[in-house]
């Protein structure tokens, strides 16, 4: 090796020092505290798990804190961070290669390198891009002169961000029919929609109760072709009885644009040279006008619309970062782009796992769970990684960890507490499947989806106390045709049936 010396060697090294690395890191220094764990990171900063709750067998909650990485050595002096970028990964050799010219030599590794934001554009500066609420926050900090941003994307960021815009014009293109896509229906959206405008508490309403078929299914027909593999739509009939007024109180101060994507990014001059219109801020009511200011940047999206703005976020999901480890080894990569990983968080390369954003589940799941870049998962995988690379060290057999039976995450949005369970929005199931809805305007919102008469997934926003049941009811799959409505009646109290 070239002039530095010998190369550090160590029985387990993990590359990453966000939620799955730190946490595989922690977990392995406990299980092994007179051996040294390898902990590669690019940034002085880790992201640490604090005030850990389990709420419920398969639900948690924790905050995510930015510390530095000395006091991380602190609480565990057998964590050695290496505060270096990957440059290569030679696997045939078990050797690490970092920025600083140095090498190190493990048994078994683990790589937890995360993801990046998906950019709409590379390399544009009016185009930023947001993958987490650290950089949520960041942001505001840019919005300060901002009088109009675009921002695109429809997922959970895209969703919290455009919550928290104040006194600038936010125009919001997202790719589906309705808002917050990746973590709600058309009726979880419409619920919340008020919140972005809400001047004062409104009163809350009893929605009735109903059950849907999916859109396109008239009268319990079945559409042979699953209309959308990905989520449910609900049925055209979905908003009677929810009495919500809907879009309209989006323009406010956001206007949204349906069905479309980014087609081009104009700047200022090429925009002129283009002699097109752009748009004003459409006014309720009013007939779209054309933009009498001249913006910094133009975006123009696949409706033909093109509207002038400060800059743009892009809070469009994310990439595996798998670049650095790529090069010389043959990884099996899956079709999003990361690490296809095995039940034990293997690679197809030996001695190598990997965890969190940048891996890809490519096990058999079980039916009601899937995988999503999300900081609960990232750190179930750290945590998991660490247990297997431990076993397979010590030659011991491990069990799948229980957190894969379930999809279950807990967050916030819009200061509602906001609970998914399962195939939350039938991911998956095709027509295959009804949603049962109950909703009381300004306090709580209830969805489950069932399926042959076994609830498979269930969304919960608002201080519900459903989520044990209906984390039961999903997991031991009862079969609950009897109950027909009353499932969701919120006269009988449904823990009293299922105990």
């Amino acid at each position: 090796s070239g002039g530095g010396g010998a190369a550090a060697r160590s029985r387990f090294a993990v590359v990453g020092g966000g939620i799955a690395g730190v946490t595989c890191a922690e977990k392995l220094a406990t299980d092994f505290p007179s051996e040294d764990i390898f902990l590669m990171t690019a940034s002085p900063v880790i992201k640490a798990v604090t005030n850990f709750k389990q709420v419920s067998k398969t639900l948690e909650e924790f905050d995510v804190e930015e510390q530095p990485s000395s006091v991380l050595e602190k609480r565990y002096p057998n964590i050695k961070v290496i505060q270096s970028g990957v440059t290569q990964l030679k696997s045939d050799e078990h050797k690490i290669l970092t920025e600083d010219g140095k090498e190190y030599i493990y048994e078994k590794l683990c790589l937890c390198a995360g993801a990046k934001p998906k950019l709409i554009f590379e390399g544009n500066p009016y185009v930023l891009g947001i993958r987490d609420t650290d950089s949520a926050q960041a942001f505001q900090k840019n919005l300060a002169q901002a009088e109009r941003i675009v921002v695109v994307g429809n997922g959970g960021i895209a969703l919290e961000l455009v919550y928290e815009i104040q006194g600038c014009e936010v125009i919001w293109a997202i790719k589906d029919k309705a808002i917050g896509n990746t973590f709600f229906d058309a009726g979880a959206a419409e619920f919340l929609i008020p919140k972005l405008t809400a001047e004062e508490r409104e009163i809350p309403i009893e929605c009735k109760r109903t059950k849907y078929t999916v859109e396109g299914s008239q009268e319990k027909e079945r559409p042979t072709a699953a209309s959308d593999k990905l989520g449910s739509a609900l049925g055209p009939d979905w908003h009677e009885g929810l009495h919500l007024k809907g879009t309209k109180e989006f323009s406010h101060k956001v206007h949204i644009e349906k069905l479309c994507e980014v087609k081009n990014i104009h700047l200022q001059q090429e925009f002129i040279q283009l002699q097109r219109t752009s748009l004003a801020f459409p006014k309720e009511g009013k007939n779209v006008e054309p933009d009498q200011v001249l913006w910094p940047v133009y975006v123009e999206l696949t409706n033909g619309k093109i509207y002038g703005c400060d800059f743009i976020v892009s809070a469009t999901g994310v990439v595996p970062n798998v670049k650095p480890f790529l090069d010389g080894n043959n990884f099996a990569v899956g079709e999003d782009g990361g690490l296809k990983v095995d039940e034990h968080m293997h690679t197809s390369l030996p001695d190598v796992y990997a965890a969190g954003d940048i891996c890809t589940a490519a096990w058999e799941p079980s039916p009601v769970w899937h995988q999503m870049r999300l900081w609960t998962q990232a750190r179930q995988m750290g945590w998991y990684a660490a247990k297997c690379m431990a076993a397979d060290a010590l030659g011991e057999s491990v069990d799948m960890d229980f957190s894969f039976e379930l999809f279950a995450h807990v967050t916030k949005f819009f200061n509602y507490k906001v609970v998914v369970l399962g195939k939350y929005n039938a991911q998956g199931l095709g027509s295959d499947h009804e949603l049962m809805l109950r909703c009381t305007k300004g306090q709580e919102y209830v969805k489950v989806v069932m399926r042959n008469g076994r609830m498979v997934g269930a969304v919960l926003i608002g201080e519900t106390d459903l989520e044990e049941t209906f984390e039961n009811l999903i997991l031991n799959q009862m079969d609950l045709s009897a109950y027909g409505e009353d499932l969701l009646n919120p006269d009988i109290d449904i823990e009293d049936y299922f105990d």
